[in-house]
């Protein structure tokens, strides 16, 4: 049950074009934009009136963050008119929605195929995907949550000059291991996509879901986050004087491990409209970079013992 339609990719939407989105040290391949919908209409007869004012409410309030912040939540720390991170505070927002919106699959209840979902993708071909089936909505609900902690990792990890100006911009040992806790959370999200969710849906279904929700994607973004994570734990370990050459081999090791894993899955995937081209590119390019600082671990290991 549930049914998917697609909007052709000419349609002008509200896909964001990847033009020039700054300095990166966390590739994320755009966000997902939730459309508006009327849960008053699919479900005002079947649940109290309290319970669908709290869903439209709560997601009433991700859509209107989600449009407003997406086009340059990858690019800068915005504050809130209170101080917050817009990150933060859309994150949190999907937190507070994603267990009231799960309410509707308990015990297989019919409520989950009520309601019309519809997303802006961003790496498929077509421009939006809709489906009357809750559990698109908690997938899509995770993959945009992980892409937040993503993009609040790669904040953290821009190099930032010193406040005298004389330093060199660096990253502080504070962010890199802040860093790693927001990536692990992240790959959290989504092996809990790969494992907990798209087992709900049919293999038909998961064929019309978008490329930015197919299994290959959801598990090269989840090894990307492992991948960047110990790439955070190699470099404080490169710089510490008290990290042996054994640690560094093996974390240069898993991190190839990771990138190569990342890639494979990506392989033959129709990535596409920039975004996915150039996620493709960034996977690639971190899987060379970790293999020559692999090859580097065992150069410097072997010089050590000759």
């Amino acid at each position: 049950m549930g049914c998917f339609a697609s909007t052709p990719k000419d349609s002008g939407g509200n896909r964001r074009k990847p033009t020039s989105i700054g300095e990166v040290s966390v590739y994320v391949p755009g966000l997902r934009i939730p459309r508006a919908v009327d849960f008053l209409q699919s479900l005002g007869d079947q649940l109290p009136k309290t319970l669908v004012e709290r869903l439209t409410a709560l997601r009433t309030r991700i859509v209107v963050m989600a449009n407003q912040e997406g086009p340059t939540i990858t690019r800068t720390r915005r504050k809130t008119q209170h101080g917050g991170s817009t990150l933060l505070d859309l994150h949190q927002a999907l937190l507070d929605y994603l267990p009231v919106v799960l309410g509707l699959t308990k015990d297989g209840s019919h409520l989950q195929f009520k309601v019309q979902f519809n997303w802006v993708n961003q790496e498929d071909e077509e421009e939006e995907t809709e489906m009357s089936n809750v559990w698109y909505e908690v997938l899509s609900v995770l993959h945009l949550m992980a892409m937040l902690q993503m993009s609040q990792a790669n904040l953290l990890l821009l190099p930032r000059g010193s406040s005298d100006g004389h330093n060199h911009p660096k990253v502080s040992e504070e962010n890199r291991r802040t860093s790693i806790d927001i990536f692990l959370k992240a790959a959290g999200y989504l092996d809990c996509a790969v494992k907990h969710v798209l087992p709900q849906f049919s293999a038909e279904q998961r064929r019309s879901l978008p490329v930015d929700l197919a299994e290959g994607v959801l598990r090269a973004l989840c090894l990307q986050a492992l991948g960047q994570g110990v790439d955070i734990q190699l470099g404080m370990a490169i710089d510490s004087s008290k990290a042996t050459l054994a640690v560094k081999r093996r974390l240069s090791c898993e991190m190839v491990k990771y990138w190569q894993q990342a890639q494979d899955n990506l392989m033959n995937l129709p990535l596409a409209n920039g975004w996915g081209e150039k996620h493709g590119l960034f996977v690639k390019w971190k899987y060379v970079e970790a293999k020559v600082l692999f090859d580097l671990s065992l150069l410097l290991s072997y010089s050590f013992h000759s």
